[in-house]
């Protein structure tokens, strides 16, 4: 028996690492969830279906590719606990994790085979500051472990801390978002394929406005991913 392991054995025992949902002991191999919840996760595979109902909420707001999402946001569900989780109580690790687990169902699919590069949705530097950092970009982190997409985190950027979109209404949501994202060097886009990514799309204002900031690049093309949806 190999003395790490056996630290590994005594250190759940006395200090026991649970499942952030289901509070059951985790196995040495598991982190911060366990993989029975993972599995129970109400994934959508909306990637495989073109016209599915994310892209026809955003269509002829802005010029895109492509919109998919992981899995189904409802309240008080299984993805909201684990949202909550890595926005709110420090554990970016989780997004990573639904990264990488979103990442390999990508991969050999139509819906990444052109992708040139993953762009998180930014936060203010104020705000990531604070929080100690962006759940867009652990979840942008984790779709590129699994796919080798490299990730852009410096040239799209957020100029204006904008408060928060909690209880607004749409057209609340887009004013609020309006003109808050900015481009460094639009020559890093030029004639790319770009995948923005963010945690969960409600009215798709702050993808839009994102978007509207890639769009001044050269011949830039967007496709989006989220976590969760919720319509």
């Amino acid at each position: 028996m190999k003395p790490k392991w056996v630290l590994q054995e005594l250190a759940h025992f006395f200090f026991p690492n649970c499942c952030v949902v289901c509070k059951n002991k985790l196995l040495p191999t598991e982190r911060g969830v366990c993989l029975q919840c993972l599995y129970k996760l109400p994934k959508t595979d909306n990637f495989k279906e073109p016209d599915n109902y994310g892209e026809i909420l955003l269509a002829g707001r802005f010029p895109f590719e492509r919109f998919a999402s992981f899995c189904v946001f409802t309240q008080d569900g299984l993805l909201q606990s684990l949202i909550h989780e890595f926005k709110y109580n420090h554990k970016p690790y989780i997004a990573e994790l639904l990264g990488v687990i979103y990442g390999k169902d990508l991969l050999g699919s139509e819906f990444l085979r052109t992708i040139d590069v993953i762009v998180p949705v930014p936060l203010h530097p104020k705000k990531k500051l604070n929080r100690g950092y962006n759940q867009a970009e652990a979840f942008a982190n984790g779709l590129s472990k699994a796919t080798s997409v490299k990730v852009s985190v410096d040239e799209l950027i957020r100029v204006i801390d904008n408060p928060t979109q909690t209880k607004l209404t749409q057209t609340q949501r887009w004013e609020n978002v309006e003109g808050i994202f900015d481009v460094r060097n639009n020559r890093v886009f030029e004639n790319k394929h770009v995948l923005l990514v963010d945690d969960v799309i409600t009215t798709g204002s702050t993808l839009e406005a994102c978007a509207y900031a890639l769009l001044k690049c050269e011949n830039v093309k967007i496709s989006i991913a989220t976590v969760g949806e919720k319509f």
